[in-house]
């Protein structure tokens, strides 16, 4: 099987640089149009320059594609919604939606000042939120679409200094599962990428000879995978180096206290079958851990 994106219409934030300019050039080499969107700010977000943005586009046009650039800042809506607009007036639709756009201001909770944390969450969280908010009814109407949240291992796992950071990108993992859920009726996938790349982001976080295997098309390569018509929806797809792997949040079997025995010393004197992991299972929606509770309590009154 051959994965193309031709007639489809593609929107890639951050995609003047690194990841999301390898994701933008491949969707175009596969058939897209591709909307360039890059603010051109620096990595911890301050400045601007449409000069990434551009370069991009005039390289997808020497390949024979087609792209726009557009430098909307994703945490200011309506610049989104301008952005978007352009986009249905230039070629009628919008298919896919990548959530690339990010800035980097790491320091410990400790020095980390709230303007720094306010921030990354705007540009991340919130740059997801209005991105998808601009697609979201295009996308049902059409019956088709397809949205790419770029979450972290830093939110999944947590990392050293990016508490800002880490928050952001396990919210978009928030996002991403509720929304797939709402879209599912209208043909509308929603999935999350976790990368690990070599790009501004990472550039003196790790050594030279680790940064040569991070190539940013290995995860590209991934990330097409959650946007095309096969895609799956409400997955957590990990790239990097040539490796993936799937990340799923799992529960436990839990246990069931009788009412006289629901007290924090019950719960210590059952954490080990608590934590047992032997039968935990991956959630369809947050309503299943409520019915997972009740079906519990409803079995003990039974036995009663």
């Amino acid at each position: 099987m051959t994965i193309r994106f031709d007639g489809k219409v593609a929107i890639v934030t951050g995609a003047g640089n690194g990841l999301g300019r390898s994701h933008a050039l491949e969707l175009a080499k596969r058939g897209a149009k591709v909307v360039i969107n890059d603010l051109g700010g620096n990595r911890d977000g301050s400045g601007a320059s449409s000069d990434a943005a551009k370069a991009v586009v005039a390289e997808i046009e020497a390949l024979g594609g087609e792209a726009i650039s557009h430098g909307a800042n994703v945490a200011v809506f309506s610049e989104v919604e301008d952005m978007v607009q352009q986009t249905i007036q230039k070629w009628g639709r919008v298919d896919i939606l990548i959530n690339n756009a990010g800035i980097l201001r790491d320091k410990t909770f400790s020095k980390m000042s709230l303007d720094d944390f306010n921030l990354v969450m705007d540009v991340h969280l919130m740059g997801s939120v209005n991105c998808s908010k601009a697609v979201w009814d295009i996308m049902k109407e059409q019956q088709y679409g397809r949205i790419v949240m770029t979450t972290s291992s830093s939110g999944l796992y947590g990392n050293f200094g990016q508490s800002n950071y880490g928050a952001a990108k396990l919210a978009v993992v928030g996002l991403m599962n509720t929304l797939g859920i709402e879209g599912a009726k209208n043909n509308v996938r929603v999935n999350a990428l976790a990368p690990t790349a070599a790009t501004r982001m990472t550039e003196d976080l790790m050594p030279t000879e680790v940064l040569a295997m991070l190539v940013p098309e290995a995860v590209t390569a991934g990330a097409l995978v959650l946007c095309h018509d096969d895609a799956p929806s409400r997955h957590i797809l990990c790239a990097g180096a040539g490796g993936y792997a799937s990340s799923a949040i799992f529960e436990t079997e839990g246990i069931y206290l009788a009412p006289d025995k629901q007290t924090p010393e019950a719960v210590v004197e059952h954490w080990e079958q608590i934590c047992d992991t032997s039968q935990q299972t991956t959630l369809d929606t947050g309503f299943k851990q409520s019915e997972n509770f009740l079906l519990k309590a409803q079995i003990f009154l039974q036995n009663q």
